[in-house]
């Protein structure tokens, strides 16, 4: 029963990626028959960019989605990895954020066009993540302000402390 964790990570996998398909048709689908359909009068150009604004925002995430839960077979034929763990944060997490928020985004704005603003709210994190990146490679200067007497006595002990010699207990027998 070798691989059993990489089968069912590829059945799981399998199973995420169909039912986020089914997320992007569902969105993309409602918002033609009730946007272009029902409200035929007011769909002019701006939203036929906005739906392929939605449509890119949907296929660049999902395609990276989908090859980081590829599964990995050996020259066999035989499962040697069942792709990255969907349900992980990190970059898989950012990536499903970005399907939600346009799924949102598309959705809302049939009935009104201001939810496009919140389109925003991605580069602001990317930005926000961003920021914090680069603080992390600008010097801090100088961190070490004054040091109260009873701080500075526990940092002397646990000097003192580390600076000992450490001898290994043996047994004689």
């Amino acid at each position: 029963m070798a691989n059993q964790g990489a089968k069912k990570r590829k059945e799981e996998n399998s199973r995420h990626m169909k039912n986020l398909l089914r997320l992007i048709i569902a969105c993309n689908v409602i918002y033609l028959v009730v946007r272009a359909g029902i409200f035929h009068s007011t769909f002019k150009w701006k939203q036929w960019v906005g739906f392929m604004l939605t449509f890119f925002a949907y296929i660049i995430p999902y395609q990276q989605l989908a090859t980081m839960a590829n599964p990995a077979y050996t020259d066999d034929g035989e499962l040697l990895d069942g792709g990255f763990d969907m349900s992980t944060g990190g970059i898989c997490g950012y990536l499903h954020d970005v399907i939600y928020i346009t799924g949102f985004v598309q959705l809302a704005s049939i009935f009104s066009e201001k939810f496009w603003y919140i389109y925003l709210v991605i580069p602001a994190f990317a930005a926000y993540k961003l920021i914090g990146l680069l603080k992390g490679f600008l010097p801090h200067g100088s961190e070490e302000g004054e040091e109260d007497e009873k701080t500075r006595k526990k940092r002397e002990k646990m000097e003192k402390r580390a600076s000992r010699p450490k001898f290994a207990k043996t047994r004689t027998r």
